[in-house]
């Protein structure tokens, strides 16, 4: 599969590798200004980049009819817009706030917590963050995705 990286960071980083380890072409990487003439060389996209690019990012994907796969987060109030431009361009648009499989059994579980905890009025439900020194958005995607 041919692979376009928007975002260099640290996921994209992994991402790259990992995909290459598994046979995938990396035919674009950018980690700032998408050259959308590089861009339409990918089969699909896959996009951690920042909050302030993610949307355009995201949109430039689907206007090219270029699959977008994004783990970006801090961009949500453009989401209903984003999941309307896949829609109407004919693409694909996948998008998750973490994409552990650890952490999506956390987010079930936490669901069923929820609504158990919804019946309890003498409870308080809290949470604390705590992150590596490197991480970028507080609270993460996947504090919010708890949270919610």
């Amino acid at each position: 599969m041919k692979v376009a990286i928007l975002g260099y960071g640290k996921m994209g980083k992994n991402i790259d590798r990992i995909a290459r380890a598994k046979g995938h072409d990396i035919v674009y990487i950018a980690n700032k200004t998408i050259d959308a003439e590089e861009l339409k060389k990918a089969d699909v996209a896959i996009e951690f980049s920042v909050p302030e690019a993610a949307f355009q990012n995201i949109s430039l994907c689907l206007k090219n009819k270029i699959p977008v796969v994004s783990g970006t987060t801090g961009w949500l109030d453009h989401f209903e817009e984003a999941k309307a431009l896949a829609t109407s361009c004919q693409s694909k648009f996948l998008y998750a706030s973490n994409f552990s499989i650890g952490v999506n059994i956390f987010f079930k579980l936490n669901a069923i917590l929820a609504k158990m905890m919804s019946t309890q009025p003498n409870y308080n439900v809290a949470m604390e963050e705590i992150h590596h020194t490197e991480k970028k958005d507080a609270p993460s995607g996947t504090a919010i995705t708890l949270a919610e």
